[in-house]
């Protein structure tokens, strides 16, 4: 079994069926935890498991994998009032779930462009193009996103398809320029800092970065897909950081 089929099974067994005994089957006696939702080890996981109400679900959407990391995009249902769209990322060692991060962000009802945070293509087509979109979106963090070189945009991003799934911004180069520009007039600031990890397949580019949005800590969540060396396609989870988590790990 692959790092992503495993992946798969596990959440299914755990989080559809509700089979606690998946625990024991598929995470690690060792499991590290990033989320600001669960403590530390497996035996937290169960009680979390054991305690989400009896309309929880998870409705996956799209799965890639990357060396020992397998990212998951997909929503949950049941955690409160509003479904929540969310991005977890899991390490893989020795056969077991070994280490966990996520973000959750609410679902939106009317977002921007008209898109839902979910929707678009989610089959890998092109597996040989993997490390030339990690370094487009790469390059386009470092240089736009940083704030060092944004007048590099349209290097990035395609004028000619750019679909937005971020609730507040249109599609297109210029929805996202527009949109810029209306967060600074209201003195709401982007700033990335530090991108800890990228989860690439395909055309397919998952990064997980730290920065401040309106100086706040936040951790941003961007899944990009590639065509012809170009942005053409955006999905996010934003989430601010909080100031204390169940565990001593970090979100990061």
């Amino acid at each position: 079994m692959n790092n992503k089929d495993l992946v798969q099974q596990a959440g299914r067994e755990l989080f559809i069926d509700r089979d606690t005994g998946a625990i024991d089957r598929w995470w690690s006696a060792n499991y590290r935890q990033h989320s600001a939702l669960a403590g530390d080890g497996p035996e937290a996981l169960r009680a979390l498991v054991e305690n989400v109400p009896p309309d929880f679900q998870y409705e996956p959407v799209r799965i890639f994998a990357d060396g020992d990391l397998v990212a998951m995009h997909g929503i949950y249902r049941g955690f409160g009032p509003v479904p929540l769209v969310a991005f977890d990322i899991f390490r893989v060692a020795d056969g077991k779930l070994a280490e966990h991060w996520d973000a959750l962000q609410p679902e939106v009802a009317e977002t921007a462009s008209g898109r839902s945070q979910t929707e678009g293509p989610v089959e890998v087509t092109a597996p040989e193009q993997t490390e030339a979109s990690r370094a487009v979106v790469l390059g386009f963090i470092d240089a736009v996103l940083t704030g060092r070189d944004p007048e590099r945009i349209a290097e990035f991003i395609s004028s000619e398809q750019y679909l937005q799934h971020n609730p507040s911004v249109p599609d297109g180069l210029d929805g996202l320029r527009t949109a810029l520009t209306a967060w600074a007039e209201q003195g709401i600031t982007v700033e990335y800092g530090t991108v800890h990890r990228s989860v690439a397949e395909g055309e397919f580019v998952l990064t997980q970065s730290e920065g401040l949005l309106g100086g706040k800590p936040t951790a941003f969540y961007d899944l990009f897909r590639v065509d012809g060396g170009k942005l053409v396609e955006h999905w996010d989870v934003v989430a601010e950081i909080p100031e204390s988590l169940p565990h001593g790990n970090g979100l990061f």
